[in-house]
Order: C-alpha cells, then sequence, then structure tokens
C-alpha cells in the first residue's frame, strides 16, 4: 500500500509528511545516526523509525525542506534512502564491490595463512594487514558516519578493534576478524531481510491489476486508475483488487485473507466484497465503492504497520538498558586495558582482552530482540483475522486475568428467533402468525425480521395490510382483513389500558427461560403471545473454557437486555457474573469495578455501543471488524470475524510472544555476559567475539520467526 506520498496538511500548505525506505538501517545504532544526522535539519518537525520494517516516517516543513534534501542527508551517513512510493535508484554496483572485496580479504587472508606456515613471517604479515585494509574500507565508511554523529556504532568498535590488533601486531587476528565481521554482517543482513519478506509476504494480499468493464468491453488496468462507480469482472480463482457491491453473479468468496476464516461466504447481488479476498467458482461483476487507501484491506495494513512501528514498554525498557550497556562495558574495556599496565601487568595481553571487550559491547542482538518478536506476532496475528493495535496491546493481552462480555452479538449471534407461538383463543397458532408477520412485513426490526422468517417456515401466506404504524421502541399496529392487528410489548398494552393475561403457566415458563414476549391483539383483545430467543455462539462455551485453561480466572456479562434473558445466557456457559438491564455509563463502572477485584481486564463488545466500558478496561477488544470502520477505529483488538475463537488465539499468541522476547533478551544477556567473563579472563578472541556478536542477532530473529507459525 503507498503510504509514502508526501501529504500536505490541508490547513496548513507548509506542513508535509513523507515515509521512507532505508536501506543499510539494520541495528538501533544506526537509528540513532540517522536521527542525530537528521535532527539539525532545518524545517524537520518530527521522524520516528521502524527499524524491522526499514521505514523513517518523517513530519517536515515543506517551505523550508524538501525530499530530496532529506534523502541526500541520510546519504552521508552511508545509508540509502527513498520515498516508499518510489523504486530505489540501482545500488547493484556498491553490492558488487562490497563483494570484491570480501572475496579480497578472504583471499589475503589464505594467502598470508600459507606465506606463515611457509616460514615466511614478514610477508605473511604484509599480506594480511592487506587484508585487514581491504575488509576495512565499508567499516571505515560507516564508522567515520557514526563518529559524525557522535555515536559509536559496531562499525566504530571494530575499526578500533582491528586497528588495536594490527598495532599490536597481531596480524592474523586483524584479518581473521575484518574478514569474519564482513561475512557476519552479510549472515545478518539476510536473516533480517528473511524477516521483513517474511513479513511483508503476510501483508501484500491486494492484487496490482484489475478488469475494468466500459461499453460491453474489459480493459485490464492497474488498480491506481480504476475509479468509484466503475464495474470490474474479478474471475474464478482471482483476488479482489477493491471493495465494491455484487452487481451480477454468485461465487463463494474466501475471506480468509481478511477475517482468517476458512470458510468461504456466499456473495450474490448486493453483498460486499473486499479486496484481497479470494473468489472461488463464479465470476463476479463488482461495482466499486472504495479504492486506494480506502478499502478495508487497505486500512488494515496501515493498521497493522503503524502497530509495527509503536513500542511496547517492554521494548522501551531493553533500549534503555542497550544505552547504559555500552558505555558500561567500554567503560570496563578501559579499566581492563590501563588498570593492570599500571600495576605493572603485560600491556600488549591486557589492551588485546580491551578489545575484545569493545568488539561484545555493541547491543545490537538485545536490542533487536525485542521488536523482531512483536511484529512476527502482530503479523502472525493480523492473517489470522486478529489486528492487535500494537506492541503495547499485546503486552497487556498477556497479561489478563479477567473478561467482560457484551451479551447481543458477542456471546450470542444478535440474531432473534421465534422459538414458542401461544394461542389465548380460538384462532390456531398459524392463523395468528398470518396476520402477525403480515404487520411485521413493514417493519424492519429485528423483532420484525424473526417474525416474518418463522411464518414463511410455516408455509404462511401474508394477508394485505393498510394504515400501518410504528410504535419506536415498543410495537406496532396496522389494518390486517378488517381486523387492527397490534403487536407489541408489554409496555405498550398497559400504556393503553390493555389487560395482559395473567396466571397462564405457559407464559410464566416462558418468562422464567428469559424469553422475550411479543403480545398480540385483535381489535383490543390479546389474542396470542410470540416467544423469541437470541441463540448463543456455537463456539461460545468453547471459547471460555479455552480461556480459563490459559489462565483466565473469572468471565463476566455485561448487557443492556432483560435479566431473565441474562440469566440463562449466563447459566448455559457458565458464566462467574452477569448484570443486567444495563445503561453504557454502567457497563463503564463495572467494568472499572472487576478491574479493581480481579485484576487486569479484557472487554469484548461490538466497539460503537459499548465504546466507554472498553475504554475503561486494559484491552477493548471489538467483534466483526471486518466490515465496521468505528470497531476498527475504536478498539485496542479488533477480531475480523464474529469467530469467538479468535480470542483465546490471540491471548496464547500475546503470551507466547512475551516469552519469546524474554528468551531472546536471555540469549542475548548470556552470551555477552559470558564473553564479558571470558575477555577479562582471557579465554575469547577476537573472532569469537565478532561470532558471538552476530550469532547472537541470528539466533534472536530465527526464534522470532517462529511466531509467524503461531496457530
Amino acid at each position: 500500500m503507498a503510504v509514502a506520498e508526501p501529504v500536505v496538511c490541508p490547513t496548513c500548505e507548509l506542513h508535509a509528511e513523507a515515509v521512507f525506505r532505508v536501506e543499510g538501517m539494520d541495528c538501533h545504532e544506526e537509528v540513532v545516526i540517522l536521527e542525530r544526522r537528521l535532527k539539525p535539519l532545518t524545517g524537520l518537525e518530527a521522524l520516528s523509525a521502524d527499524l524491522i520494517g526499514q521505514r523513517l516516517h518523517v513530519k517536515y516543513d515543506a517551505a523550508k525542506l524538501t525530499t530530496s534534501a532529506i534523502v541526500d542527508a541520510v546519504g552521508q551517513t552511508g545509508m540509502r534512502m527513498w520515498l516508499e512510493h518510489e523504486e530505489p535508484t540501482a545500488s547493484g554496483a556498491d553490492v558488487a564491490w562490497r563483494w570484491r572485496l570480501l572475496l579480497a580479504c578472504g583471499a589475503a587472508v589464505g594467502v598470508g595463512l600459507a606465506l606463515s606456515a611457509a616460514g615466511r613471517p614478514a610477508a605473511a604479515a604484509a599480506a594480511l594487514t592487506a587484508a585487514a585494509f581491504v575488509g576495512g574500507i565499508f567499516p571505515v565508511r560507516r564508522a567515520v558516519s557514526a563518529v559524525r554523529s557522535r555515536t559509536l556504532d559496531i562499525n566504530t568498535l571494530m575499526v578500533v578493534a582491528v586497528a588495536g590488533a594490527l598495532v599490536l601486531g597481531e596480524w592474523l587476528e586483524a584479518a581473521s576478524v575484518v574478514f569474519l565481521f564482513a561475512v557476519a554482517q552479510w549472515l545478518e543482513v539476510r536473516t533480517l531481510e528473511r524477516a521483513r519478506q517474511a513479513i511483508r509476504a503476510m501483508l501484500d494480499l491486494s492484487p496490482r491489476e484489475a478488469i475494468v468493464r466500459h461499453d460491453g468491453h474489459e480493459h485490464r488496468v492497474p488498480v491506481e486508475e480504476v475509479h468509484v462507480g466503475d464495474d470490474i469482472l474479478v474471475r474464478p480463482g482471482d483476488k479482489v483488487p477493491l471493495d465494491g457491491v455484487v452487481v451480477a453473479g454468485h461465487s463463494d468468496v474466501n475471506e480468509a485473507p481478511l477475517t482468517g476464516e476458512s470458510l468461504p461466504v456466499d456473495k450474490g447481488a448486493g453483498d460486499q466484497v473486499y479486496a484481497g479476498t479470494i473468489n472461488g467458482h463464479g465470476a463476479l461483476e463488482i461495482r466499486v465503492t472504495r479504492v486506494g487507501r480506502d478499502t478495508r484491506l487497505a486500512r488494515i495494513i496501515y493498521l497493522v504497520e503503524a502497530a509495527q512501528a509503536s513500542r511496547a514498554p517492554v521494548q522501551t525498557f531493553v533500549d534503555r538498558f542497550a544505552r547504559i550497556y555500552t558505555p558500561a562495558v567500554i567503560g570496563l574495556a578501559l579499566i581492563v586495558a590501563l588498570a593492570p599496565a599500571l600495576a605493572g601487568a603485560d600491556t600488549a595481553t591486557w589492551v588485546y582482552r580491551a578489545l575484545v571487550l569493545l568488539v561484545i559491547s555493541c547491543p545490537c542482538a538485545l536490542v533487536i530482540s525485542t521488536p523482531v518478536s512483536i511484529v512476527s506476532a502482530l503479523s502472525a496475528a493480523a492473517r489470522n483475522g486478529v489486528l492487535v493495535k500494537g506492541g503495547a496491546h499485546l503486552e497487556r493481552l498477556a497479561a489478563i486475568r479477567a473478561i467482560a462480555f457484551d451479551k447481543t452479538g458477542t456471546l450470542t449471534k444478535g440474531e432473534l428467533h421465534v422459538t414458542d407461538v401461544v394461542s389465548l383463543g380460538t384462532l390456531p397458532a398459524t392463523e395468528l402468525m398470518r396476520y402477525a408477520a403480515a404487520v411485521e412485513s413493514r417493519s424492519a426490526h429485528p423483532v420484525a425480521r424473526a417474525v416474518v422468517d418463522h411464518a414463511r417456515s410455516l408455509g404462511v401466506d401474508l394477508r394485505p395490510v393498510s394504515r400501518f404504524a410504528s410504535v419506536p421502541g415498543m410495537g406496532a399496529e396496522a389494518q390486517v382483513d378488517g381486523v387492527h392487528v397490534t403487536l407489541g410489548n408489554a409496555h405498550l398494552f398497559a400504556s393503553r389500558g390493555v389487560a395482559l393475561p395473567g396466571g397462564r403457566m405457559e407464559l410464566e415458563h416462558l418468562m422464567e427461560q428469559g424469553k422475550s414476549l411479543v403480545y398480540v391483539s385483535f381489535d383490543g383483545t390479546i389474542a396470542g403471545v410470540i416467544a423469541l430467543a437470541d441463540r448463543p455462539r456455537q463456539t461460545a462455551l468453547e471459547a471460555i473454557e479455552l480461556l480459563r485453561e490459559q489462565g483466565v480466572r473469572w468471565v463476566a456479562m455485561l448487557t443492556g437486555d432483560h435479566a431473565a434473558t441474562a440469566r440463562r445466557v449466563a447459566e448455559a456457559l457458565s458464566l462467574d457474573e452477569h448484570h443486567a438491564e444495563l445503561l453504557p455509563e454502567q457497563k463503564h463502572a463495572f467494568v472499572r469495578s472487576l478491574r479493581e477485584r480481579h485484576g487486569a481486564l479484557l472487554m469484548v463488545g461490538d466497539g460503537i455501543n459499548d465504546a466507554p466500558a472498553l475504554a475503561a478496561a486494559d484491552v477493548g477488544v471489538a467483534m466483526g471488524a471486518a466490515g465496521s470502520d468505528v470497531a476498527l477505529e475504536t478498539a485496542d483488538v479488533a477480531l475480523m470475524s464474529d469467530e469467538l475463537l479468535k480470542l483465546p488465539y490471540a491471548i496464547r499468541l500475546a503470551r507466547a510472544t512475551l516469552r519469546n522476547v524474554r528468551t531472546n533478551v536471555a540469549i542475548s544477556l548470556a552470551l555477552k555476559a559470558a564473553f564479558l567473563v571470558m575477555a577479562v579472563t582471557g579465554s575469547a578472541t577476537l573472532w569469537m567475539a565478532v561470532l558471538a556478536d552476530t550469532g547472537a542477532s541470528v539466533i534472536v530473529v530465527g526464534n522470532a520467526l517462529r511466531l509467524l507459525r503461531a496457530r
């Protein structure tokens, strides 16, 4: 998705923002170099870096600064940058030269070893020194840029270490370190790039072209040239290129790229389809309703990318630790180099050990250990229909110990159906439904739809209707075959002074079951009762059981529905607590109370009516957000489908991510600690330190990539 186009603020033409791709930004120190180089630029207002995505988001004053000036400034650091929506300039020559220098360095090291074995130490020293200089050309260039930015990155530390080894006469050590460093950096960059490609592939779902129908002809054009209102053809097996409404055709559409649901959804005329979904066996003609960044897929990708750039608390902690760790180890290296020498020990030995300490003082593996895990988890979640708005929400999700559910549309389907029809006179139940459905056929209320659907299932023909009138919140009435038929709740008939039937066991039993009763009157006399109920989701009980297995200690339900209905659902799902007939502000208060009593709380609702309660919870989750703009924007976590089993998956993934982060941090710190000890005791060499430093980065990235396969 092209989100990098410089955007001019509509209220102030001087302010703009752009997103760049940065080649060579592979470590935290390189981010610091970029920040220190760009912040002094006149007109720069703000910038933020996404290390894993290799993106730089810049806000600037367009009257004082241009994107080309920003790109040029980054080029002075030895990195390469271009606007995300543009093609990068060719860099094959630079890559080729790096490969040639690497091969030349390796060859010189081999010659040096051969000369040394042949008993020609002077020639061997010359060859190995040449290897160090050839292999050090690119590290020296990056080190100079780092020093200009007042930063000590791995290149600076490596150059100092190699120079020190040459001064000490450790020719082989200096040459082998340069060669191994180049190989290790290549391996690290390749591993990171594989991670980036895997993550990008999970989000690169939308096709680049569409088949547009115009004046009876079909043309294949780039999606950027398609406009709202155009008709496009999607053939069997093709991806839907843009959001739209089906105007012709019928097919099964796989919406898994958006919702994570593997079962296809039948689509026909009038149904919504979304970009990135996969057409099944039929051809569809679709009228485009959203293009470019307005499509549902584009908005989801944008939110995922924004989430990847956000920082979790654990990541902030690691970054702070790294800022302390590097200067502390460099200080220790100075002490190791100077203190023993002042005490009369062999200077060369302790300086060499100090150089080993310098190599392992770079915290690259430690800093990258957290964001690569979080980004992998966010991408995996999005692919499985769970949109998490950032690392902070993912971290809080892992700590959840209590959950509060809304009822209608969350634990239940939100679709009423008729369960019982009770005639209170001589009129048969089917005739009662004939009159009731005739009135309700004029209404769009969920109760009306349920009554009409039930009548049709009975094969009842609807009578003609006249003088229809709706009574908001209470019912409806109309003339049917000369009879004034009224349907409504108890409040409607009480307000009109119509006595309701009392003492009827079947009606009391229906109310005890929590069913909603609709009374039907003919010319002012109650003729019968229609009972309706909402069905719990088939997976609701299974989802709650899985949540309890994952350590959720308390499950509650907060609903505005009647107490009897709420009690029936709560008993069917074995909930710990339920509260009914709640207003939005009362739900908000109960959420706060549940947090105080049970700890970190997750609230699940529809993202609209439950907004106050979702905001009060530690994590707010919106159900069925694939078709809802409001749900996408308001919730911390959005389940793209109405599948409750996505909730235990999200919590399981969040906890796996935190375990992964802790493992990565532990690996990084353990290797650093081990080499600190080995360096001081003289057990470690420079080349071992290089392999350990880069090896740690490769290990933590590989470990984080396992989260992409999480299910």
